[in-house]
Formats: structure tokens, C-alpha cells, sequence
């Protein structure tokens, strides 16, 4: 059976990303920066920027990887600044599209109150060209994403979406009347179970799914943040470098958190997901940095 992805109620819509494929190496997204998003520091949380560059950057992945699918492999994200205002831009461009991997440079910006992609995107936009030249845009976060290619029938979406037809052309998720409650931890379902230790669990359910069925990158993102917040309270995540390791498509996952470093200033992590009831079974490892609040990153 064929599905749209993402479903009516889903995560992605929820954040209202807009994303135009500019060219076949290129996307640029654009996605707003509210309440719901923002972590104790007041700024961008950096499960929300995960969760908007992975669709981002699988664009750029998926029109490379034809014929096969994409699957995304390791996430690594570099806070330069906080991300305050908004919107967030999200501008990737293909670094490499191997045999076995597609690999994806990317860049997050502070839009500083830009309303739309036509702010940036009128008269189109050519690979060399910087948004920057643009509009006076702010660069908070520094990235990488690496995907591997897999068969095209892994995914529920491949018979029905052909990604060389995004090429050119505007994309937007646009979240379904009413909007959720709470914040994006607990909109996707995070749950706290001990803050010492980070130990937080997260279900695989509609919302938080991926087209394969089994939990969303973006989600792990988000589930990263929550733990590594929920071990070290008075502290923000700001860095972050995810290895996907197994698809769970049943059940879910729990987090453990091992303290690496802490000082005033800011503190290192490293994150473990494991499907609950087999603590063998890691799904993904994280490291994450975080700083100290109220102070932002400068």
C-alpha cells in the first residue's frame, strides 16, 4: 500500500518547513523559529535544526541518489551562534554521491524576520551564488550530513514520489488546523523517565515516523536534545553529531547519557538509543556539547 509522506498529522508539517529545490546539487528551506521550538535558553533547540536540515539535505541526497533510495547514515551540527529570531534557512549543496553514500554540506541561518523564500529566491539562485549577497543573514549553524543509498523499495514513498521532480520546484509541509500544544519534546512524546542519567524514552508512532516506518531522524534529533538536557539542567544543547545505526520499526527507544566533560561554561555528552526491552540493540549514538544559559553563544 501507497502512503503520502508525511501523513496529515506529523511532525515535519508541525514545524511548516518550505523547501525549494533550486537546483539538482542545491535546496534551500525555510522554517519558522516559535515558542515551541525553542529550548531553555530561548534559542532555536538543536532537535528542531537536526529535524529541519535532515529534510533539507535529503533533497539534495535523494535527486543524487537516483535510482536508489536514501537513508540518513551520520548527522554532525556545529552551533556558531544562537538562533533567535528566525526564521531559520536551511541551504545545502551536495558534497559527494558515491556508490554507497550521497554526502551533503549544509548551512542554518538566522533570517532575522524574512517573511518568505521569495526574500531570498527571486531571479533564482545558481550553485555559486551565497544568500548572503541577498539579504544581511546570520550563520548560526555549520553542518554535514552523510546518507547512504539503499534500494528505492525500502520506502513506502518511492512509488508515488519521483525526487527529480523537486527539481525547480517549492515544497511546502504545511501542518494541518488545529496545531499541537506544548513544546516539540512533547509534541513528539518524550518521556523523562529519570533527568540523572538522561534516561528518556521515545515510541514509534505515526508523528515521529520516517517513510520506511521506523522513527525519524529529525525525531532521534529531537530525542538527542531531550536527553542530553534532561541529564544536565541549566544547560542548552548547541552541538551535535549523530550515528543512525539500526531502523526500529516496533516499540521504542530509550536514552542513556555518560557525562564526558562539564564546566560553568558548558558541558560534553555522549548519548546513547537503544530499543526498549533489548538494551543490545543500539539504534543511534550522539555526542552532544552544550552551554551554559542564559548566556548565548557568541
Amino acid at each position: 500500500m501507497t502512503q503520502t509522506y508525511p501523513p496529515e498529522r506529523h511532525l515535519l508539517r508541525d514545524l511548516d518547513i518550505t523547501t525549494e529545490q533550486v537546483t539538482a546539487r542545491r535546496s534551500v528551506s525555510l522554517a519558522p523559529v516559535d515558542d515551541a521550538v525553542r529550548n531553555p535558553a530561548g534559542t532555536a533547540g538543536i532537535g528542531f535544526v537536526a529535524a529541519v536540515v535532515d529534510v533539507n539535505c535529503a533533497t539534495v541526497a535523494l535527486v543524487a541518489g537516483q535510482p536508489d533510495w536514501t537513508a540518513t547514515a551520520d548527522l554532525t551540527l556545529y552551533g556558531l551562534r544562537g538562533l533567535t529570531e528566525g526564521p531559520a534557512i536551511v541551504d545545502s549543496r551536495l558534497v559527494r554521491a558515491g556508490t554507497g553514500i550521497v554526502v551533503v554540506g549544509v548551512d542554518v541561518y538566522d533570517g532575522h524576520g524574512i517573511g518568505s523564500l521569495d526574500d531570498l529566491l527571486t531571479g533564482g539562485l545558481g550553485d555559486g551564488d551565497q544568500l548572503t549577497d541577498r539579504r544581511p543573514l546570520e550563520l548560526a549553524t555549520a553542518g554535514l550530513v552523510t546518507f547512504s543509498r539503499i534500494p528505492a523499495s525500502a520506502s513506502r514513498s518511492s512509488s508515488t514520489f519521483s525526487p527529480g521532480s523537486l527539481i525547480g520546484q517549492r515544497r511546502r509541509m504545511e501542518p494541518a488546523a488545529p496545531r499541537p500544544e506544548g513544546t516539540l519534546l512533547e509534541r513528539v512524546g518524550l518521556r523523562v523517565l529519570h533527568g540523572d542519567g538522561g534516561v528518556v524514552e521515545l515510541d514509534n508512532h505515526d508523528y515521529v515516523q520516517n517513510s520506511f516506518g521506523a522513527i525519524n531522524g529529525g525525531a532521534l534529533g529531537v530525542l538527542f536534545q531531550g536527553a542530553a538536557e534532561a541529564a544536565l539542567p541549566g544547560y542548552s544543547g548547541a552541538d551535535l553529531q549523530i550515528h543512525y545505526l539500526a531502523q526500529i520499526k516496533e516499540g521504542g527507544t530509550r536514552t542513556t547519557v555518560r557525562v564526558l566533560r562539564k564546566g560553568d561554561e558548558h558541558a560534553v555528552c555522549s548519548v546513547s538509543a537503544v530499543e526498549i526491552g533489548r538494551p543490545d540493540r543500539v539504534i543511534a549514538l550522539a555526542t552532544v556539547t552544550l552551554l551554559s544559559y542564559p548566556s548565548p553563544r557568541r
